[in-house]
């Protein structure tokens, strides 16, 4: 079983990082790709060109056995949707593999506004990264699809390649990018947030200035 974790990384941070590993150890999976998006839908465009971002997310996961760098998403043209990813990848593993998109629950809750969201179940399942605590309300039409498609563990996922969605309790970290990037450009460092190696490319590069 194999997981896919998109996002525009502008830096990578422990917040990717950490909840991800909580996935690949707690979901056992084979590998989880860090795929970076080339052009951002939803959400503001990157500050840092694709080569950097790249470059920083390959540092960040070096050394992690199961954690993969895939750039197909940058070699792609045009606006980056998970649904052309997953196309993309099933055409490398086939269509028996589980599939799992890891997405947060913040994210999740927009899922319906996506592009193509149920033809992204019929590629994958869904995993929905779930910090303790507190949990972000779902409009009704959401609700009824966890209900239609919600599972309980692991075995549910591994009983077919996609079309599930799971909710994964990962360790809860605040961080994010945009906190980052102004920390950055006040000129505070962002040290503790986010591993050394990326640090040493932003310092290298005076990224977010």
């Amino acid at each position: 079983m194999i997981g896919v974790l998109g996002g525009t990384f502008d830096p990578v941070h422990f917040g990717h990082l950490r909840p991800a590993l909580d996935c690949l150890q707690g979901l056992d999976l084979e590998h989880i790709r860090f795929v970076p998006l080339k052009r951002a839908v939803h959400r503001p465009q990157p500050l840092a060109g694709e080569t950097l971002r790249l470059e920083m997310l390959s540092a960040a996961i070096a050394g992690q056995d199961g954690f993969v760098a895939d750039a197909r998403e940058l070699d792609r043209e045009g606006s980056s949707y998970s649904y052309d990813t997953l196309v993309s990848l099933r055409r490398e593993i086939g269509d028996r593999e589980p599939l799992c998109l890891l997405i947060g629950e913040d994210a999740f809750t927009a899922f319906l506004d996506w592009h193509r969201p149920l033809d992204i179940l019929d590629l994958a399942h869904l995993v929905v990264m779930r910090r303790p605590g507190e949990h972000a309300a779902a409009a009704p039409a959401l609700r009824a699809l966890v209900e239609r498609r919600g599972c309980d563990g692991v075995d549910a996922l591994l009983d077919g390649p996609a079309g599930r969605i799971l909710f994964h309790e990962v360790t809860q970290l605040e961080i994010s990018s945009t906190r980052l990037r102004r920390l950055i450009a006040r000129g505070h460092s962002p040290r503790y947030l986010l591993p050394e190696s990326v640090l040493a490319i932003i310092e290298r590069e005076r990224l977010y200035r």
